[in-house]
C-alpha cells in the first residue's frame, strides 16, 4: 500500500520489456529485496539491488505492460519512486494500491495563477470511478480531481508537485498511468448486484 507522495524521481537505466532497472538514491536507503515499490503508479516487486550502481531492478509481466505506459518506457526516462507505506505512518496523500487500472491520455495544461491544470482523457471505465475533489493517482501521484466532464477530467497541479515529480515532463498527448480510488471500485462492485432492481 502506498499514499501517492512521491519521495523521489527514478531514471530508467535500462528496460528489455521485462527486466526494469531504475537508478535513484533515496529510496535505495532502506530498500530490501522483495519488497513492493511504486513505479510510476505500479506496484512492483524488488528482485535486485545494486549499490554499486545506484539501482534496483524489478521485472514486468505482460498484465503490467497491458495496463501502463511502460512499453514506452526507454533509458533517461524519468519515472516517479515511492516505497510502500509503514504502519505507523503520517499519511499525507490517500490510499493507492500500485494497480493502475489504466492509461489516459494528457489533452491540455494550462497556467492558473500559481497553480497548473492538466486536463485527461481516460477510458469510460476509468471515468465511472472518479468524482469530482474525490482521488486519484497519476503516474502514482496522489492528486485531487478538480472537475469531471464527459471523458475528461481535469486535476490543479501546485507548485512544490510540479517541481517533485515528473509532472513537470508531461506535455499534450502525453500517456500516463491511471488508478481510481479503491473506495470507488468497492462501492461500485458492491452496487453492482443491485442494478437491476432499479432499471425499469
Amino acid at each position: 500500500m502506498f499514499s501517492g507522495i512521491i519521495e523521489e524521481i527514478g531514471t530508467v537505466d535500462s528496460y528489455d520489456g521485462e527486466r526494469l532497472v531504475i537508478q535513484a538514491k533515496q529510496v535505495l536507503d532502506d530498500l530490501k529485496i522483495s519488497q513492493s515499490i511504486m513505479i510510476d503508479g505500479a506496484c512492483l516487486t524488488v528482485f535486485e539491488i545494486s549499490n554499486t550502481n545506484c539501482t534496483f531492478t524489478v521485472e514486468t509481466i505482460p498484465e503490467t505492460r497491458y495496463r501502463t505506459n511502460f512499453g514506452k518506457l526507454i533509458p533517461g526516462d524519468h519515472v516517479n519512486l515511492e516505497r510502500a507505506l509503514r504502519y505507523g505512518d503520517r499519511v499525507g496523500g490517500h490510499m493507492v494500491q500500485g494497480h493502475v487500472d489504466g492509461v489516459g491520455t494528457v489533452r491540455s495544461i494550462s497556467g492558473d495563477a500559481n497553480s497548473n491544470l492538466v486536463v485527461i482523457e481516460a477510458d469510460q471505465n476509468i471515468i465511472a470511478g472518479i468524482v469530482e475533489k474525490g482521488f486519484i493517482a497519476v503516474n502514482g501521484i496522489s492528486l485531487t480531481v478538480a472537475n469531471c466532464n464527459g471523458n475528461e477530467f481535469s486535476i490543479a497541479i501546485i507548485p512544490y508537485t510540479l517541481e517533485n515529480t515528473t509532472v513537470h515532463e508531461l506535455s499534450k498527448d502525453s500517456q500516463v498511468n491511471l488508478e481510481v480510488d479503491v473506495t470507488a471500485k468497492y462501492i461500485s462492485k458492491l452496487l453492482e448486484r443491485y442494478k437491476n432492481d432499479f432499471l425499469p
